[in-house]
């Protein structure tokens, strides 16, 4: 179908809404085409392909916010949903504060992720073959044995038309592409399992840069590897070295939830949690000054790009921390209006018929000036940590705990063999407040980031350099 059917509908929508006395009109016209492919133990399991349409509206009336969607081409019914959604504004009138939204300026204007290589043109005996790849890869593994192989190609193109009484009118499409290997290695009754997962936006082409089947097979040989050859971990306060992985989900988890000014608002407390930070603490030191941690939705190809979020405002880059202090929390123009500032783009919705919430999109840690072999070099005795197993976090996002997947021994400045399973438990302040040194080279991963209620489940990137932290308290 695509969006430009639903372009008149929206416009419609937002006219009709002003003449029956909505202070504010919003509608956000959204088209997904979904296609997957799962792979499991070598056995095609599953494939999907499928359209997911339709048209979100949100009225202000009286202070009050009402939410209607549709999802068919019918002007009839898009006046009826527009009256559905002014009724509940007003019903809910009672129940709390005024809504205010910032001052945004209006853009009239069309983005998109060109495909050199489009997704569709790809015939799927391809991808299918892609996955048969990987999988012989890891069954090539020696040491152990592949006990289970799960492997999903996943592809979606979304289109949206955005139109509010602002006067904003925003045209957009990016197509997104991901890979995820589940491999499970055994050996004698023991077994370890890890994941290798790639996204971003664009066509084909990324999937053929991105050497996914020599990365699963290497994961597997690391499984393999620990299984046969991991002593214990060392107890005790040692310097710890966290890969890039570890660190875009510690900087996800315990930057980028936290500052979603929802959550600090208590907004978000009943449907995902809350947050330790306050308002207050802008300004505020949080880590030492080799810390910057950046939301950036406009990285080039980046799972979770944007270019203007669902409430029509422009991205940027977000600076949640800057040299260890306190420096921004992530916005829509409602908690930026209850805050005195302006709307940093943080706000979308993961389909048509859900409520734009205050999310993440590329949150990292900035780089620093040094290599890995540096950071090995200046530790003593310690842990290098390079992917995990396990992760929690509180609700609250203060209190942390992780458990390490690949990790090795650091001894006199050199790696010394695997170890197994080290625990990893700390308090969020203690992490960034322990961080001396980052490596200049950065790595970024992809993810699902659940939040709501319904969950919406919305397309991210996290990452960041190499890091060392010192004095930290190691667990088995």
């Amino acid at each position: 179908m695509g969006i430009e059917p639903l372009k008149d509908l929206a416009d419609h929508i937002v006219d009709y809404g002003r003449s029956i006395g909505a202070a504010y009109v919003e509608a956000r016209a959204q088209w997904d085409h979904v296609s997957s492919i799962l792979v499991k133990n070598r056995n095609v399991e599953a494939g999907f392909m499928g359209d997911l349409w339709g048209v979100g509206i949100r009225v202000i009336v009286d202070g009050s916010m009402g939410f209607a969607s549709l999802n068919r081409a019918d002007r009839e019914l898009a006046r009826r949903r527009v009256r559905e959604a002014v009724s509940l504004a007003r019903a809910s009138r009672p129940l709390g504060k005024r809504v205010r939204l910032s001052e945004e300026g209006a853009s009239v204007e069309r983005w998109g992720v060109r495909e050199k290589v489009p997704l569709d043109d790809v015939p799927i005996e391809d991808k299918v073959e892609l996955l048969f790849d990987a999988d012989d890869g890891i069954l090539s593994v020696k040491g152990a044995k592949a006990a289970a192989r799960l492997l999903e190609l996943t592809e979606r193109r979304t289109e949206k038309y955005y139109a509010n009484s602002d006067g904003c009118r925003i045209t957009s499409r990016v197509p997104r592409v991901a890979l995820e290997a589940v491999i499970t290695m055994a050996r004698g009754g023991d077994s370890e399992q890890g994941r290798v997962e790639r996204g971003g936006s664009g066509g084909w082409e990324i999937v053929e840069g991105w050497g996914w089947p020599d990365e699963c097979a290497r994961k597997a040989g690391v499984l393999a590897d620990i299984l046969a050859e991991a002593k214990a971990p060392p107890v005790g306060r040692i310097d710890l070295i966290l890969g890039s992985e570890i660190v875009g989900l510690a900087v996800h988890e315990s930057a980028g939830h936290p500052y979603e000014a929802d959550r600090i608002l208590g907004r978000e407390a009943a449907q995902a949690g809350e947050s330790f930070i306050t308002a207050d603490m802008l300004g505020t030191r949080i880590g030492s000054d080799a810390v910057s941690v950046i939301d950036d939705p406009t990285v080039p190809g980046s799972y979770g790009y944007y270019e203007c979020d669902d409430e029509g405002v422009r991205a940027r880059p977000r600076y949640l921390i800057r040299e260890g202090m306190i420096n921004e929390f992530l916005h829509n123009r409602e908690t930026a209006a209850e805050l005195g500032v302006g709307s940093n783009a943080a706000a979308r919705a993961s389909e048509f018929d859900k409520e734009p919430l205050v999310r993440m999109a590329t949150t990292y840690m900035a780089p620093g000036d040094r290599d890995v072999e540096e950071l090995i070099e200046g530790v003593r005795t310690g842990a290098f940590v390079r992917s995990y197993e396990e992760w929690n976090i509180d609700d609250l996002r203060f209190n942390m705990r992780f458990v390490g997947s690949e990790a090795y021994l650091i001894e006199g400045g050199e790696l010394k063999g695997l170890i197994r399973r080290p625990v990893i438990e700390m308090t969020t302040p203690a992490f960034y407040g322990k961080i001396d040194a980052l490596t200049r080279q950065v790595e970024l991963y992809p993810g699902t980031c659940g939040k709501g209620d319904p969950v919406q489940g919305l397309p991210v990137w996290f990452g960041g350099p190499t890091i060392r932290l010192r004095g930290v308290r190691l667990g088995v």
